[in-house]
């Protein structure tokens, strides 16, 4: 745990304190900040940071070792009468605090703690604000060894990708059997041999199936893969290595020497949508601006809608990524939450805008790394629906 680098982030917030609390593992976010191994946890703890001075530690006399390594003063309950008598010592004298909750939950993923805890806090005079900034600076910026991992694991994911599309040329011409299950776990082959590993199967998507942005196929519903089929496929995996991080990317292909216009003009607003959240960023950048979340999903979304496609856009721009494809940083969104947080250097997040139609859906996903200077898309950037008959193989 970096203490010196979280109290100097309270200071800079104008907060008291962070507090920590768990129960059965509800919060990984805790674990991951603290640096604390995960152990027993049946028994309330609770763990707080002030911006000044030593951490402070409460824990029940049945798992006394719960916060064991952790600086601070350990303060021991076993009653109920004893934890909330505890929990107001450790309180006394703050007025704003931290915690993993995000009012009207409008981030879930930081949204954590139970309602009741929070007013249990709220009930010795302490004010509970989100973590949610706070989080970022701890869980959404990337080591270099992290970045590394990342551009290792886009360059196996972008060559399964390639060779997917490969399997659907030569199974076309030959007139083979290839569906839709079956060509996810060819690709879920290719990430074993590559040293890599997903959380989540990839999506792999052909023509109605694509108007579902998390279609997942299954042997029953897996459609065939033939000539004059749309394809779309949604691949993500990290390298099989600690502190791996995700590559996330979505590309579409069709089954014939020549894309037909409907796909292509859906694809070329999804691309010009896509390239304009980039733009934005590096212009706000540029000017000393600050970027937050939701601005970056209301210019990416302003395209689609333009185009007139506003109402068949039916997710976020973009999301977080970390050790887990859907990270804890700041979203693109403010369409399905208003994510306010700002994009921080250090972090990286996906740019995925998407149009769904009752027949076929086109979506473009990139991955961008924020680093002092701008936006770096990390991958390849998907210029036209991949003519896959058309490609060499």
């Amino acid at each position: 745990m970096d203490l010196k680098a979280i109290q100097e982030s309270l200071k800079r917030e104008q907060l008291d304190a962070w507090l920590f609390y768990d129960h059965h593992h509800r919060d990984p976010i805790a674990y991951r900040i603290l640096q604390l191994a995960p152990s027993l946890c049946t028994r309330r703890w609770y763990y707080i940071i002030p911006a000044i001075g030593e951490p402070d530690k409460l824990v029940h006399r049945v798992e006394k070792g719960a916060l064991a390594g952790l600086p601070g003063r350990e303060r021991v309950y076993a009653s109920w009468q004893e934890q909330r008598a505890g929990l107001r010592d450790m309180l006394a004298g703050k007025k704003r605090v931290a915690m993993q909750y995000s009012p009207l939950n409008a981030i879930p993923y930081i949204g954590l703690v139970d309602a009741g805890t929070v007013e249990l806090v709220r009930s010795f005079g302490v004010e509970v604000v989100s973590s949610a900034d706070l989080v970022q600076w701890f869980e959404a910026r990337w080591s270099k060894a992290a970045l590394a991992l990342h551009l290792e694991a886009a360059k196996g994911v972008e060559a399964a990708v390639r060779e997917a599309f490969r399997m659907i040329r030569e199974a076309a011409i030959a007139q083979k059997a290839l569906d839709e299950y079956r060509l996810q776990q060819e690709i879920l082959r290719l990430f074993e041999q590559q040293g890599l590993e997903t959380e989540e199967p990839p999506i792999v998507a052909v023509n109605e199936h694509t108007s579902n942005p998390h279609y997942s196929p299954q042997p029953h519903t897996s459609l065939p893969i033939r000539a004059q089929d749309y394809v779309l496929l949604d691949v993500w995996a990290k390298r099989c290595a600690p502190g791996a991080v995700y590559f996330d990317t979505t590309w579409t292909g069709f089954v014939g020497d020549e894309v037909p216009r409907r796909y292509a003009e859906a694809f070329d607003v999804v691309r010009e949508a896509r390239d304009a959240g980039i733009e934005f960023i590096q212009t706000a950048l540029d000017q000393g601006r600050p970027v937050r979340g939701y601005e970056v999903d209301d210019v990416v979304r302003g395209v689609v809608a333009r185009h007139g496609y506003g109402e068949a856009f039916v997710h976020r721009t973009g999301h977080s990524i970390g050790q887990d494809v859907h990270g804890n940083g700041a979203n693109l969104d403010n369409f399905e939450t208003h994510d306010d947080r700002m994009l921080i250097p250090g972090a990286c997040f996906s740019v995925e805008p998407g149009i769904y139609l009752p027949d076929f859906g086109a979506r473009s996903e990139v991955d961008v790394y924020l680093d002092e200077s701008g936006p770096k898309v990390t991958g390849e950037r998907q210029q036209a629906i991949v003519p896959i008959l058309a490609a060499r193989a």
